[in-house]
């Protein structure tokens, strides 16, 4: 048996724009329900909402999952502010995401080496989602 940890995050309104961008810097499947494809209770959802994404998951290459919705209405929408973490020895691989979620995003520490050898990073990316990036030292050495 395993068990698998993922991210979820919430969106106002633009998870579907999101979720484009994420699978477009991780690769995979994309897969979005909106609130008119899932059947909801009445009340629920505005009939403004029905192309809102209800469900969406990016199922990335390098084992990477990322989850998201759009908060309907009738609930409190709070930003996201975990920091989500990639993290590995595939250098190459870590610095294309690195490129890709900086794409209109805000650097909040440059990727180069850290006092503890590896190389770090921190990116809030276009949608406000914060990032730290860690490329082994011994990824590194090659």
């Amino acid at each position: 048996m395993s068990v698998t940890l993922n991210p979820y995050l919430n969106f106002n309104g633009n998870a579907r724009e999101a979720l484009e961008f994420y699978h477009s810097v991780f690769g995979g499947e994309l897969n979005i329900s909106t609130f008119a494809d899932i059947p909801m209770p009445e009340g629920q959802v505005g009939p403004d909402e029905a192309d809102k994404v209800m469900h969406g998951m990016v199922a990335g290459d390098n084992n990477v999952t990322l989850m998201a919705a759009d908060v309907p209405s009738h609930m409190e929408y709070e930003p996201s502010t975990t920091h989500l973490s990639l993290s590995g020895e595939d250098a190459d691989t870590l610095r294309g995401f690195w490129e890709r979620l900086t794409e209109g995003g805000a650097v909040g520490v440059p990727l180069a080496q850290a006092p503890w050898g590896d190389t770090f990073g921190m990116v809030t990316d276009k949608f406000g989602v914060p990032w730290m990036l860690n490329i082994t030292a011994a990824a590194n050495a090659s």
